[in-house]
């Protein structure tokens, strides 16, 4: 389940790419992750060193790296978050249940692969090939263009790094959507009440979301409109509803990981320890769509009861 990802879309490097390339060169971010999230993204790899190369400046012509720190953000918001390096972050144990097989509410879910640092688990079986089904097709009339947070204000802007539309679910709104929350909080061993409501996703053909967190900045103004209902986010666990063919991976371009997408599977990552440090290494993304579709759903919890 984890490889790198590859493709052959050869994407431009426009103004949107050329803003990612200052503001991750600000932030501290290493040359080789930079790379790595841009050949993930479908670039070239002479072309992105250069890129990259370019948006250190001329002394790093000869660097293959840079001091590590957070780098762009987003999953809810697209501000950064400068922070400690990675090697600062202290790994406790996450709430997941150990074994091969946890069982979650109402059905038993397969452990695929797990990874300590950063900590990112794969199951299988998460959901029935006909629950993807029906959750595909009572969304599929109501997406909206998908959003991320305003660093400065909170609001909810539409962005060029994310080119997805979406729809939100009311918590418990229908037995359907409560079953399911109550199998995800199970799976996650996290309280329903401390849930975002389910969010399903549709990424067409090239769709992609570039690397990015899903945590909410503590420095950026507009993360308090966010934290201020339910705390921080903890954790993140993404639901595939459909097999895609080529790319569509959920990639972390930080651990040189990625997750390919298939359906009723899922990936969680925890990005918060129990002394409310931030992760780093979970900057992830996904990977261009290169050949049919991708849906998915997120769930996202947070420290306390989110109302």
């Amino acid at each position: 389940m984890f490889h790198r990802s590859a493709g052959t879309r050869m994407p431009v490097v426009d103004a949107a790419w050329h803003e990612w390339l200052r503001t991750n060169a600000a932030r501290g971010c290493t040359i080789d992750s930079m790379i790595e999230a841009m050949t993930q993204a479908g670039f070239a790899a002479d072309v992105a060193g250069e890129a990259v190369r370019a948006a250190f400046g001329p002394s790093t012509a000869s660097e293959t790296s840079a001091p590590t720190a957070a780098a762009s953000a987003a999953g809810g918001t697209e501000a950064a978050l400068p922070q400690k390096t990675p090697h600062t972050y202290r790994y406790d144990d996450a709430p997941v249940a150990h074994g091969n097989t946890i069982h979650a509410h109402d059905r038993d879910v397969q452990v695929l692969a797990r990874c300590e640092r950063p900590q990112v688990i794969v199951f299988a079986n998460v959901l029935s090939a006909q629950e993807c089904s029906e959750m595909i097709e009572r969304s599929r009339h109501r997406l909206k263009r998908s959003t991320t947070v305003n660093p400065a204000t909170g609001q909810e802007d539409v962005i060029r790094n994310r080119t997805s539309e979406g729809i939100w679910y009311q918590r418990g709104e229908d037995p359907l959507i409560e079953r399911l929350e109550q199998r995800i909080a199970s799976l996650m061993n996290w309280p329903v009440e401390n849930g975002e409501g389910l969010q399903v996703l549709h990424y067409g053909p090239t769709g992609e979301y570039r690397p990015h967190y899903d945590y909410f900045p503590p420095d950026q103004p507009g993360s308090a409109v966010h934290t201020a209902r339910g705390g921080q986010r903890v954790a993140t666990l993404v639901i595939y509803l459909n097999d895609v063919p080529e790319g569509g991976e959920t990639i972390f371009p930080e651990a040189g990981l990625s997750v390919a997408a298939n359906r009723g599977g899922a990936v969680y990552f925890r990005y918060m320890n129990g002394q409310r440090q931030l992760d780093p290494l979970t900057l992830h993304g996904g990977a261009p769509v290169l050949a049919g579709e991708k849906w998915i759903m997120t769930k996202w919890v947070r420290e306390r009861a989110y109302v």
